[in-house]
Order: structure tokens, then sequence, then C-alpha cells
């Protein structure tokens, strides 16, 4: 069998003269078509660019909202150190996180709105 993720591979076929019984052939290699593969490409371009907007803008949202909420002072990781629980709980470290997410956000929307099809230069 070929190696080549654009061939499919037949390996018997129905001889009307062995009564109907399978007979195991050479394999026959069939190419399939490059416009197949452009498509497939493309698809998994569409499909990378969509999960990838959607974990930015989930972890932007996160890391922006996080911060300033209960969920945040009330953690029970911090609660056992109270030196940590300080660093966590200032202003700094809170705004590093929220800095993080806007930064987090602007790059997921920036590959949204900047995504383009070109199909030719996935043809390879």
């Amino acid at each position: 069998m070929s190696a080549d993720p654009n061939t499919i591979s037949h390996t018997s076929s129905q001889d009307p003269c062995a009564g109907g019984r399978q007979v195991f052939t050479k394999p026959e290699v069939v190419r399939v078509g490059p416009e197949r593969s452009i498509k497939y490409n493309l698809w998994l371009q569409r499909i990378r660019a969509l999960l990838f907007v959607t974990v930015c803008a989930t972890l932007g949202v996160l890391l922006v909202i996080l911060p300033w909420t209960a969920k945040w002072t009330e953690n029970p990781l911090l609660l056992m150190s109270s030196h940590l629980r300080g660093i966590a709980l200032s202003g700094f470290a809170r705004g590093i996180s929220s800095g993080l997410g806007m930064l987090d956000l602007w790059l997921g929307f920036w590959e949204a709105i900047h995504y383009h099809e070109n199909p030719k230069v996935h043809a390879s």
C-alpha cells in the first residue's frame, strides 16, 4: 500500500466466474485529483482559524474578567499561602492578567478580520 495520502487502494473484487466469491487481486492505486486536496486543505484552514479565534476570545474574556471577581480572591489555592495571596490580590497581578486577556482578545479578532482564503497557495 502506498503512503501517499492522495491515493485510494482497491484490494479485492467480485469475480463472476468464481461463483460470487471475492477474489483478491494485486492492489491498484487510484489517484485522487488535486481539486479534492485543495478543498481538504481549505477546510482545514477554515477550521483552524475558527478554533484559534474561539480559543483566543474565550481565554481573553476569562483573563480580563476573572481577576476582578470573587473567584480570584477566594481561591482555595491562594488561601493556603498568605504570601502568594498577597501577590495575586495586588493590582499589578490583576492588571497583568487583564492586559494579557486584552492582548489575547486583540490577537483573536485580528486573526478573524485578516483571514483570507487563497486555495492556490495550498495546492501543494
